[in-house]
């Protein structure tokens, strides 16, 4: 992400392989995606050498579409992965719009694991139109105690961010306070904002910020669900974004390794049978929330009624289920992603008690484990999935059942396809402040030994918007073509 790396125009710009600075031997860590099961072997099978093969044809031919497919796009090669990746609060620049981005570094211990606070350059588009691409600088290291598993801001102030690493514990951050560090070899580690305890055995994934409230929530091997109010804990800094000074207030409290207060938990739920893996709040509620797990079960549960599911799905997918969102438009919808390379949607008007429940659709279009599932923050009805298959599938559940003669071997549901990841796609984050913009990252392993991908794009308004009314401005575009290749 230096200077060097930045982006170049659509034009020019062609997503490549990490140049290593080191032999790539020296630079691959271990794998941190979803860890393997027991039974699977290490060595590649058949369909996973077909698997590969795809993934290139599909990049191929998407390469050649770049030009067609964005307004704006830009690849940056990583030369440690990225395992989450979310945006920040826009600053306010004379020269340009740019925005805070947070992302990580998962090294393989020869420096340290680092969260990275990067600043994301956007020219407006109005004032240049020649200049399309984001340019994304690094503003800021903290030294992070351990890999960053998963990253989440929160809504009443983005500055302040909320980690998962292989521990018990949330670490809080405020990015704008932590000093800038350097990631050298023996450098001693950041000491957070903040440290929630609560969890009794590690909680690597699961990870939620409300919108409502300052309330955080996480999910671990622990099989438990762990809720936390932060609010009397940080100060007017911590609920204005705006308002100068720390975040969080000095108590004294704690006594950890850290050094930094601990907050106990609100509440501890449990009714699962294995490992959460996601949890996600509702959009209007603190007290409600939902979880996803390794049981293959979604649980909602309601803190204002005790400790125990409210409703559940016993068996939400046919495996391990990685991911979940709630819908911030309509709060009966929630999506699942899981093992089963199927995305789901279920409406919590028809869950039960008693574990029964259909989903309102499944969405079929991956051909490996879905990591990630977000709705649109710009549509109810659009929703995006990323998976191992190192594809981001965009789809829209009003378009269920409404195949287009364009493409009738579509998936149903499904709209536009991003295929320039070459290797997993870890993670994406839909961009509030510009909802067709979205930031992803992927993990490079697999495919190139090492390293990692960025990328930011913004979805030509071709692709979403309403067939009639692109195909009325075409018709206008072409006449006007016609018009100037007349001319003498």
């Amino acid at each position: 992400m230096e200077s060097e790396e930045a982006a170049a125009t659509v034009q020019a710009t062609r997503p490549r392989r990490r140049v290593s600075r080191n032999p790539v031997t020296a630079i691959v860590p271990k794998t941190r995606v979803r860890k393997p099961k027991k039974n699977e072997e290490s060595s590649q099978s058949p369909q996973q050498q077909s698997h590969k093969a795809t993934v290139e044809d599909k990049f191929s031919q998407w390469k050649a579409l770049v030009p067609i497919l964005y307004d704006s796009f830009a690849n940056h090669a990583l030369v440690w992965p990225s395992l989450s990746c979310r945006w920040g609060p826009e600053l306010e620049q004379a020269a340009s719009k740019t925005q805070r981005l947070y992302l990580s570094e998962q090294t393989n211990g020869s420096v340290p694991n680092t969260l990275v606070i990067a600043n994301c350059e956007a020219v407006n588009r109005q004032l240049n139109e020649a200049a399309y691409s984001p340019l994304v600088k690094k503003y800021k290291t903290i030294i992070h105690p351990g890999e960053v598993n998963r990253i989440r801001e929160l809504p009443q102030n983005n500055k302040i961010v909320a980690t998962h690493t292989d521990s018990p514990d949330v670490l809080i951050w405020d990015t704008e306070t932590q000093p800038d560090r350097y990631a050298v070899p023996g450098a001693p580690n950041s000491s957070p904002d903040m440290l929630l305890t609560g969890h009794q055995d590690d909680a690597e994934f699961a990870l939620a910020m409300c919108s409502t409230e300052p309330f955080v929530l996480s999910g671990g091997k622990d099989k438990s669900v762990v809720l936390w109010n932060i609010q009397d804990h940080i100060t007017k800094a911590g609920t204005d974004s705006k308002s100068p000074g720390s975040s969080f207030k000095r108590t004294g409290e704690g006594g950890n390794k850290t050094g930094c207060p601990s907050v106990g938990p609100r509440g501890v739920y449990r009714g699962h049978e294995d490992t959460v893996e996601d949890v996600a709040f509702c959009p209007s509620s603190a007290q409600e929330f939902c979880s996803v797990g390794d049981d293959s079960c979604l649980m909602l549960w309601d803190a204002r009624t005790g400790t125990n599911p409210a409703m559940k799905v016993e068996k939400a997918h046919d495996a391990d289920l990685h991911c979940v969102d709630w819908n911030p438009h309509d709060n009966n919808l929630i999506l699942t992603g899981s093992a089963d390379n199927t995305v789901r949607v279920f409406d919590r008007r028809n869950l039960t008690s008693n574990g029964v429940c259909s989903p309102v659709y499944t969405f079929e279009g991956h051909k490996a484990a879905v990591l990630c599932v977000q709705w649109s923050p710009g549509k109810s009805s659009v929703f995006g999935s990323s998976a191992e298959d190192g594809l981001l599938n965009l789809w829209d559940y009003d378009r269920v059942g409404k195949k287009s003669e364009r493409a009738p071997k579509s998936p149903d549901g499904l709209f536009f396809q991003h295929a320039g990841h070459r290797d997993k796609v870890v993670e994406f984050n839909w961009n509030v402040l510009d909802p067709w913009t979205i930031v992803s990252v992927s993990d490079n392993c697999e495919s190139s030994g090492g390293g990692g991908t960025l990328q930011i794009w913004r979805l030509s308004d071709l692709i979403y918007r309403a067939e009639e009314e692109v195909l009325t401005e075409l018709e206008k575009f072409k006449s006007h073509v016609f018009t100037c290749t007349s001319k003498p």
